[in-house]
């Protein structure tokens, strides 16, 4: 039986198109389920209506408090049989109850090489810091923003005359392979979590993808 997913998204939900793009393949162990979304707007909702995908908004402000729209994600995810909840540009902090609840069957993607760059801005932040290499994380969801076991990295080089858009671009396309790449690791019950690292099973793991660059020297 394939792992149904539950995916988390406030925007134009690129990640969930990868994680549908994935999902469309008969060998992939895990199927979209539902989408959630705490804005009416988000673009994202098209792109699940388009693959046939049960979809909902729960807005934040329709509810007497966050543990209370919190609850009520938490329903729908169970109802609609999820197994794993992926957060896809989500853009509200969770409580540590909803995270609880979920351990480890909760996971995120973000756009930095954690631990370095936690939070917000973080390619222009990257290019503040003169790093070499930037990239994103794929990790497990705990109490602490942007915490918890890491399952897939991949990096991109950080070039001269970058911007903060540029740089985003480069990481962007690396995030929709690394998201579904997590996605299988877990689907295929690869992944074993103990304390602050998660460990990866079997010796077939695909290497994170660090972007070749022509050199100009």
């Amino acid at each position: 039986m394939k792992l149904r997913l539950g995916v988390l998204i406030s925007g134009r939900g690129s990640n969930l198109q990868a994680l549908i793009d994935a999902c469309r393949d008969p060998d992939f162990p895990a199927e979209v389920a539902l989408v959630i979304s705490n804005k009416a707007d988000a673009g994202g909702l098209a792109r699940a209506t388009a693959a046939g995908i049960p979809s909902l908004v729960l807005k934040p402000k329709d509810f007497a408090d966050k543990p209370a729209h919190e609850a009520a994600m938490t329903a729908a995810l169970e109802q609609a049989g999820v197994g794993l909840v992926c957060l896809a540009g989500f853009m509200r902090l969770l409580t540590g109850g909803f995270v609880a609840h979920w351990h480890d069957r909760l996971i995120n993607i973000h756009p930095s090489l954690l631990p370095s760059f936690p939070g917000i801005d973080t390619h222009a932040r990257a290019l503040a810091a003169g790093v070499r290499f930037h990239g994103c994380t794929v990790h497990y969801v705990r109490e602490v923003m942007d915490e918890g076991p890491i399952i897939v990295q991949a990096a991109v080089p950080v070039l001269t005359g970058d911007t903060p858009d540029d740089l985003a671009a480069r990481v962007l396309v690396q995030e929709h392979q690394a998201y579904p790449l997590a996605v299988r690791l877990i689907g295929e019950g690869r992944v074993r979590v103990e304390g602050a690292v998660a460990h990866i099973e079997g010796a077939a793991l695909p290497a994170p993808v660090i972007c070749p660059v022509a050199s100009s020297l």
